[in-house]
């Protein structure tokens, strides 16, 4: 029967987070209601009674692994680089959250105060995995979203730390006879924490740069290291194991030598599994009398987590600064939590209730009631406040291009010399370390990965064109995008003419393949550029008809239809259409055509201005 459980589980989550891919919100909110269904709406699910003794360890084995993947996207670096405001908030704009939703809960809710330091100090924590899809529909200005979205990123794992500091402080008040005692047994918990996180980040790095381990072990072998430091931090000093798995990860975040890359990409398909799983597990948990003693006064402390602490911490970290007011406005206003705080407060709350601290069954239902109305309210009127305060951004202009080989970099040049903007993304290093020398912006890694919406600016694209010669790469990227930005504005190119025979059957490929007509295929272009091909724009008029274009330009392969004037002192985005093979509209007078001119057609003659035009060398 427990396996009919688990597999229930696994499921539930899978259609949960499906229904939210579906809606374009945040998967957090039906995994919670999906918790909520089967918890104590129907009584199918008991997490208590399924594993028993079992649920606190893996609970936290789970929190810890989830931490571990977090702190693995924090490198000292970026943190340098990111701004005054952002490291104010993630600094005494975070403690200054911690310190209003404490007093508030200690006073209105009447709460212990040990319970209402930790209820504060877990609630500071947002996180990528809700800001995200919130920004990516909502399109905010520029400040707003670099400043939300790192916020998301570096007070994931600092305010977790913080959280774990403030837990371990409350917990060992009292303990001793004197004061000493306390702050004694504080530094022991650290020095344990931060001894066993180094340690096993210097340990790690050792195995990988002298090869000690094998590579296809590189994933298991660090999952396995995250638990045993984990449990031995634990077992050496209470609760000192989420600061020793946040510092590992750290550690080796910022090993500029240490390719992880894998290690990353596994660890945030399993923090998806373990999060999806941990989510419905919490919530089942709560009990209805859990939910119902929370009084009315639980309004009155979300308002002041909404209304009073959110802008505090923004007036607070934003004063000095030149941010325009309606940008601080919308800072103050969109705030969700997300799995950390869910995670990291019910690892605590499991700890207190266990020593007896009263009021800690409180700690789970205020946390999860905290997390429904914020990711709920602000999803829903994100979008409405922007427009309000004219702080969103226009129609999206920039097109992405998936891979960065020389193909990708000489149409992407050609696009960039007509003012399109242009964003490149390759799993490749030595592509991007090239499209980068051409002055192209080239986003290193996968572009349907979690990392990657943290770091490809998603809010500014309109279409998405996938260049790569690895069809497979092609097909998971205009997959992705089709759902994100609408299929029309996603398109692929055949790698070649055998490719494109050999998938006749397959619609995941055939449907999308589509640029360039039907002739054009990535080892035609690849092949023209190694020739001294180049990539060059004329202009359709009344002199010069597409017709006779295409009579003087017979082995030019046509790539895009730009709508548009590049010099024009407006701020009218320049419309791009790419050549397709269904496409029924030919180029209007007043148009441009962007084509792949083979070597012997070095010049065009442009008949609007009479002059003869070099088309521009691109670099391979």
């Amino acid at each position: 029967m427990s396996a009919i459980y688990i597999a229930g589980i696994a499921l539930c989550s899978v259609l949960a987070q499906w229904v939210a891919w579906g809606f374009r919100v945040p998967a957090i909110l039906f995994l919670l209601l999906t918790g909520l269904l089967l918890g104590p709406a129907t009584g199918l699910l008991d997490p208590d009674a399924l594993l028993g003794d079992l649920l606190f360890p893996v609970v936290s084995l789970s929190v810890a692994v989830i931490l571990f993947e977090g702190s693995l996207t924090l490198h000292f670096r970026e943190l340098k680089g990111i701004g005054k405001v952002v490291r104010n908030l993630c600094s005494i704009g975070m403690i200054a959250t911690c310190i209003v939703i404490s007093l508030s809960a200690y006073w209105i809710l009447e709460l212990n105060w040990r319970v209402a330091a930790v209820l504060g100090a877990v609630l500071v924590v947002t996180g990528p995995t809700v800001i995200a899809p919130l920004l990516n529909s909502m399109r905010p200005t520029q400040d707003i979203d670099r400043i939300l979205r790192w916020e998301g990123i570096v007070i994931d794992p600092i305010g977790a730390l913080f959280a774990v500091l403030v837990f371990e402080a409350v917990m060992l008040v009292g303990q001793g006879e004197v004061f000493l005692h306390t702050v004694v047994a504080l530094f022991k918990t650290l020095g344990v924490g931060l001894s066993i996180g180094v340690f096993a980040g210097w340990l790690t790095t050792q195995l990988i740069r002298r090869e000690w381990l094998p590579f296809e072990l590189h994933k298991f072998g660090i999952l396995a290291l995250v638990l045993i430091s984990f449990s031995i931090s634990n077992y050496l000093s209470h609760e000192s194991g989420l600061l020793a798995v946040t510092v590992f990860g750290i550690w080796l975040a910022n090993q500029d030598d240490l390719e992880i890359d894998s290690v990353l990409e596994f660890k945030e398909d399993l923090s998806m599994i373990l999060i999806s799983t941990l989510f419905i597990l919490l919530a089942a948990r709560l009990e209805l009398s859990d939910l119902m003693m929370l009084d009315s006064d639980v309004f009155i402390f979300l308002a002041i987590v909404l209304f009073i602490a959110r802008p505090l911490c923004i007036a607070i970290s934003t004063y000095g600064t030149d941010l325009p007011v309606k940008s601080r406005l919308v800072l103050a206003w969109i705030a969700p939590r997300g799995i950390v705080a869910a995670a990291v407060g019910s690892v605590f709350a499991l700890s207190m209730m266990e020593a007896g601290v009263a009021d800690a069954e409180k700690i789970v239902p205020l946390i999860f009631t905290v997390i429904i109305i914020t990711v709920v309210l602000q999803s829903l009127t994100a979008i409405p406040v922007a427009k309000l305060l004219g702080v969103r951004q226009p129609s999206p202009n920039t097109i992405l291009i998936i891979g960065a080989n020389h193909v990708a970099r000489a149409i992407a040049c050609g696009l960039k010399e007509q003012n399109i903007p242009v964003h490149l993304s390759d799993p490749a290093w030595e592509n991007c370390r090239m499209a980068r020398m051409d002055g192209l912006a080239c986003y290193y890694g996968n572009p349907q990965s979690e990392h990657a919406e943290r770091y490809l600016p998603l809010t500014t694209i309109r279409s998405v064109i996938a260049l790569s010669p690895n069809r497979h790469h092609n097909a998971l990227g205009v997959q992705y995008f089709s759902h994100l930005l609408n299929e029309k504005n996603v398109f692929s190119l055949r790698s070649s003419n055998t490719h494109a025979k050999a998938n006749k059957d397959s619609a995941t490929f055939l449907s999308r393949q589509i640029l360039f007509g039907d002739s054009g295929s990535y080892a035609r272009l690849s092949s023209l550029i190694a020739k001294g091909g180049k990539v060059s724009a004329t202009r359709i008029s009344e002199e010069f008809s597409w017709e006779q274009y295409l009579e003087m330009n017979s082995e030019a392969i046509p790539l895009f239809i730009l709508n548009g004037d590049k010099d024009s002192d407006d701020d009218a985005p320049i419309k791009l259409r790419p050549f397709t093979i269904n496409m029924d509209k030919p180029p209007q007078e007043g148009e441009r055509v962007v084509a792949m001119l083979p070597p012997k057609m070095s010049v065009l003659k442009d008949p609007n201005n009479g002059k003869n035009k070099e088309p521009k060398e691109i670099r391979e």
